[in-house]
């Protein structure tokens, strides 16, 4: 995702992969350093991640990430670990992830392989110079009784210490935290580590949750998803979670659950891809599936009753020629093609999305105006991204934007390219030409 990550599908998983940035790729990586330094990402690794040949390049990635100013928590599974030592000890275990019955063997193999996930990590992260240190800081309580059956060792997080996480984090130490919590009277209990990676996000006030995962992201219908809203993805598992790989459906919900608590921007992505971390964090195209809500939480689709509130916003660039003139007529009637941006419930900007018939898989973006007032806060680039994001859900592979005045922001700004008129649709090139206004012709890659 990216930071917004208009993602393409990436080779087969494998830590042999040749991937589109290298770490040594300062040019594709410095343009990202500005807008994440200082910032806290909660890297969520599964079990099996740790397990896998790549885990070495990872904490390499990770290493990058701190170098840039980047601030790194990080919460491992242990669901890999724990089925080895189960089939090598022949000890029956209830469940494997934290979510249900955990007896009090199984919570003896899940001590175990913290211990043993937290050492390797710890290992890792001390061979790239990183200080590092594991913690008691997730408070848990017991589960308790769940539709009449007692869940035993299987805890819920109370609250996350986050005092004590940010003196280390302050103190350039990263976090290594482990999914056993401990009650108040210091008891061990299991908690599952994607929801535990969501709980870290909303008590830090991160601004990125990443589950690295032995999936290539976000699967639904049985295709990876390579950008979806929370909304999207909340309507698909209350009304058709089977449409959700089970592999997937835990990193779904708890995705929504980092976003609803405040988290913009939540990357599920294969762990198994050399470089994918780095791709994912600092490429357009990144690696994996972003789920994303907050940015974007005070943007919607216009109404009717929005009518003349957009006439009157854009009056002013159609006196500039900023802004082609549309009637309050031609503006209800085309309704359904604007989205609109509001503070305390003023629109204060809007784009337009529009589909060629017949030509699915071009979209064009116009139409968009911020208010004077609110301009440098980066709102014009969050509608373009915005409407980018919507036209990609839809199917396009290409957005275009006319521009006779503004063509530097959306080059500069907003990662579009210069074209020529010939790209445009048969009955958009007629339009073109008839208007006589000779804009500059800007074209975005989906992907």
């Amino acid at each position: 995702m990216s930071t917004g990550n208009g993602q393409t599908t990436p080779p087969p998983a494998t830590s042999a992969t040749a991937t589109v940035i290298k770490p040594t790729d300062l040019r594709g990586i410095l343009k990202y350093v500005p807008r994440f330094q200082g910032q806290i990402f909660v890297i969520a690794i599964d079990g099996s991640i740790v397990a896998d040949e790549n885990i070495s390049n990872l904490l390499v990635d990770i290493a990058v990430l701190r170098s840039l100013g980047i601030k790194v928590v990080i919460v491992h599974g242990i669901g890999h670990q724990i089925v080895e030592l189960s089939t090598s000890r022949n000890i029956p275990i209830t469940n494997t992830d934290g979510i249900g019955i955990t007896d009090a063997a199984t919570l003896d193999l899940a001590i175990r392989a913290s211990s043993r996930v937290a050492h390797a990590l710890i290992e890792g992260l001390t061979q790239n110079a990183l200080k590092c240190a594991t913690t008691n800081a997730v408070r848990a309580l017991p589960m308790g009784i769940i539709r009449g059956v007692d869940l035993q060792f299987t805890g819920k997080v109370e609250r996350i210490d986050r005092d004590f996480l940010g003196e280390l984090i302050e103190r350039q130490i990263v976090p290594v935290v482990s999914p056993i919590g401990f009650s108040p009277d210091g008891r061990p209990l299991r908690v599952n580590s994607d929801l535990l990676a969501a709980e870290l996000a909303e008590a830090l006030h991160a601004t990125k949750v990443i589950y690295l995962a032995p999936q290539e992201g976000l699967e639904i219908d049985g295709k990876v998803r390579r950008e979806i809203s929370v909304e999207a993805v909340r309507k698909i598992l209350s009304e058709h979670p089977e449409q959700i790989a089970e592999a997937s459906r835990s990193k779904a919900e708890h995705a929504v659950k980092a976003i609803e608590t405040g988290t913009p921007r939540v990357h599920i992505l294969d762990g198994r891809v050399f470089d994918g971390l780095l791709n994912e964090v600092f490429s357009n195209d990144g690696v994996g599936s972003l789920v994303y809500g907050n940015d974007y939480q005070q943007i919607r689709k216009a109404r009717k009753s929005d009518v003349r509130l957009i006439s009157n916003l854009t009056r002013a660039a159609v006196r500039r020629e900023e802004l082609l003139y549309r009637t309050q007529q031609a503006i209800e009637k085309n309704i359904d093609q604007f989205y609109v941006f509001e503070v305390d419930e003023n629109i204060i900007a809007c784009v337009t999305l529009y589909f060629y018939p017949g030509k699915p898989l071009v979209a064009e973006v116009g139409s968009l105006y911020v208010m004077p007032f609110y301009h440098n806060r980066g709102i014009g680039k969050k509608m373009v991204e915005y409407a980018c994001m919507m036209a990609k859900e839809r199917g396009a592979q290409d957005v275009i934007a006319l521009s006779t005045q503004n063509f530097g922001f959306f080059t500069n700004v907003c990662g579009f390219e210069e074209a020529t008129k010939e790209i445009l649709p048969e009955s958009r090139l007629k339009l073109y030409e008839d208007s006589g206004r000779n804009a500059k012709v800007l074209v975005k890659h989906l992907g």
